[in-house]
């Protein structure tokens, strides 16, 4: 079996180079970005077969032992913090609810960093059991992957039936304090028909709803451009039933665009990470879930992180090294050069 065959990359870094990197604290690298939001995931597994995402059979599973456990995490979010400049920490999966010890990450992490924002990405599924608890340990709010309200699309695009579980969990974040609720639809052919019911479901319940172009970040590799729902079309299904008014980004890192929708307050957010790419303006670093620094959603460039923490390395060391993988950042995902490949990882393995 290759690396390619479970889904990690060829391309591992033992050590990144920092030559020419200037003596500063923050991630920031050669095209003068900086890094102040992290993205962890805690888990490749996952309660839903999403076609953008997994395989219909699942991803292969890292050994319980690769994981890193819920001090490693709290350890790495603390260095994040306190060394690094990071104001943001997102915990993503596969689905983050399949760890059992997610309310100890999250409480670890709020130890850790009291001060900065906890949030995380999940599917909802179960997440009327534990966004109580979740919201007691600490977790600031979450966004949660909806793609239909319509329950027959909802089981053939995720291929499990599990649309009434969902909404229970939108509700208990909503009842628990995880606001706000920002819901995250991924533009499919098969959907595109049903997105203006989604953002008026979402009107009606008062949650923020961000559409996302699908990115070639399936693991069957099945990702075409010519097949894929651009904003622009999406715009234009959804400005036959709402009268929507361009307002831009928040903040010139956010990738969302937004529009008010018939007039205000509320909005409709659009990420268009192909057809209108922010590379220029990411802010973003990740960690897998087996510990790896990932530069970039794209690059199959990781560099380890769990080894030398294992190994004794204190947290002055980590950073560094962490900055030094930061430093190597890519330009942008190039998705329109004509020699653009597709990372071995899939969303599910890197994290969203």
């Amino acid at each position: 079996m290759t690396l390619v065959d479970v889904g990690i990359p060829a391309v591992r870094g033992a050590r990144p180079t920092a030559a020419g990197r200037p003596e500063v604290p923050e991630l920031v690298d050669r095209f003068g970005r900086v890094a102040r939001d992290l993205r962890i995931s805690i888990t490749e597994k996952c309660s839903l077969r999403c076609t953008y995402c997994m395989p219909a059979e699942g991803l292969p599973a890292i050994p319980a032992e690769e994981l890193l456990t819920a001090e490693e995490i709290a350890r790495v979010v603390g260095i994040a913090v306190h060394l690094l400049g990071i104001h943001e920490v997102r915990f993503t999966g596969g689905e983050p609810l399949l760890r059992r010890d997610l309310e100890q990450i999250i409480s670890g992490c709020r130890e850790k960093a009291p001060d900065v924002p906890l949030s995380m990405t999940t599917n909802a599924v179960g997440l009327q059991h534990r966004a109580p608890g979740l919201a007691e340990a600490g977790l600031s709010r979450v966004n949660i992957s909806l793609d239909s309200v319509d329950r027959a699309e909802f089981a053939q695009l995720t291929r499990r039936d599990r649309l009434p579980s969902v909404l229970a969990g939108i509700r208990a974040a909503h009842g628990a304090g995880l606001t706000p609720v920002k819901i995250n639809a991924v533009l499919m052919p098969q959907t595109l028909a049903g997105a203006a019911d989604l953002l008026g479901w979402c009107l009606e319940h008062g949650h923020e709803l961000r559409f996302i172009e699908e990115m070639p970040l399936d693991a069957d590799h099945e990702w075409a451009r010519t097949n894929m729902v651009t904003a622009a079309q999406l715009l234009e299904v959804l400005s036959a039933r709402f009268t929507l008014t361009e307002v831009g980004r928040s903040d010139p890192a956010a990738p969302a665009e937004q529009w008010l929708v018939d007039g205000g307050p509320q909005r409709v957010g659009i990420i268009a990470s192909v057809t209108r790419s922010f590379c220029g303006d990411c802010d973003r670093t990740r960690l897998t879930a087996d510990g790896m620094i990932r530069s970039c959603l794209f690059s199959d460039r990781e560099f380890d992180l769990r080894t030398p923490m294992r190994n004794g390395a204190d947290d002055a060391e980590l950073a560094q090294l962490w900055r030094a993988a930061m430093w190597n950042k890519w330009a942008g995902h190039g998705i329109d050069a004509a020699d653009f490949a597709p990372p071995e990882r899939s969303m599910g393995a890197i994290g969203g």
